[in-house]
């Protein structure tokens, strides 16, 4: 069955055929890669069989196998995914390590992560520094159901906030004013937040071009969330909004934080006023690729006595 997958996988023009066949093998089977190298001769039963071929043939289209699975690790953390949501990938892990390394020193920081899709960011975030108040925020409301029960399953759900925005600006009726409570549990529902003095705003914004549609896999193309991934003719349509209401949501000192495409390194930073930005950084990956942008609002003016709102 499994040197037949393979066979069938490697026809349909899938990547790394192998690995592939092996991993959606493990998900029917329920069971890990050391199983099936211990028991190569374990027969499938018939509904095993067909449960396996129906994850094949979906695989053979192309679509992700994070989405047959729906499952992807992040930050050595497991997230369940959708197709509601972008599937995590390994290079916005470097999006977290900037900002742990930006927060160190800092108590109790205060972070909102827009667009926060499974969540994977700012529950990271949220992981990784137990002291921090983190929101989350994105305009898909079924993205924000993915990123809910994430937060439920990795025992995170009274730790981090979740609200429907348009990058940083609620969607819901705005008459309705609910003060936050302690309680951070989403189950609590909608509430109304004024986003102001935080100490990070961190993104993984839709940042592809749409002149540069061609460019990206087919798969992402026809499996993912185009509104996780496209943004406008030169791909700035979120960042460009995002920049000027992160600032605006950060005190003076704060940070902000983006993932950008790897042609986006000078789009992005002029995009960052240097009245109102200050030790602006470009963090490359490890292919040495420009991968986060991150700024810092420009502290009170001791000449003028306030900063730029």
């Amino acid at each position: 069955m499994l040197a037949s997958a393979v066979e069938r996988l490697d026809a349909a023009d899938v990547g790394s055929p192998r690995m592939n066949a092996e991993m959606l093998l493990m998900f029917v089977l329920g069971a890990d890669r050391a199983y099936l190298y211990a028991h190569p001769e374990r027969e499938l039963t018939a509904e095993e069989a067909a449960r396996y071929e129906e994850v094949l043939a979906q695989r053979a289209t192309g679509m992700p196998s994070q989405y047959i699975t729906g499952h992807q690790e992040f930050w050595g953390l497991d997230f369940v995914v959708s197709r509601a949501v972008l599937i995590p990938r390994p290079e916005t892990e470097h999006l977290v390590e900037a900002v742990l390394e930006l927060a160190r020193g800092i108590e109790r920081p205060k972070l909102v992560d827009v667009g926060t899709g499974s969540g994977c960011v700012a529950l990271a975030l949220a992981h990784e520094l137990p002291d921090a108040e983190v929101h989350a925020v994105d305009l898909s409301a079924e993205a924000l159901e993915i990123a809910r029960a994430n937060a439920v399953r990795l025992q995170l759900e009274k730790r981090v906030r979740f609200l429907q925005c348009n990058v940083l600006d609620p969607v819901f009726d705005k008459s309705v004013s609910v003060i936050p409570s302690e309680d951070f549990s989403p189950s609590r529902g909608i509430y109304f937040a004024k986003f102001r003095d935080f100490d990070f705003v961190v993104s993984n914004p839709p940042y592809v071009a749409l002149s540069e549609a061609d460019k990206v896999q087919k798969s992402v193309q026809e499996f993912e969330p185009t509104m996780a991934v496209f943004a406008g003719l030169h791909g700035t349509d979120v960042i460009g909004p995002l920049t000027e209401q992160a600032h605006r949501a950060l005190k003076p000192g704060g940070w902000l934080a983006l993932e950008i495409g790897y042609s986006m390194r000078d789009d992005v930073v002029n995009l960052l006023s240097p009245t109102m930005w200050d030790d602006v950084r470009v963090m490359p990956d490890l292919q040495g690729i420009p991968r986060v942008v991150a700024a810092k609002k420009k502290a009170i003016s001791p000449s003028h006595g306030s900063a730029v709102l």
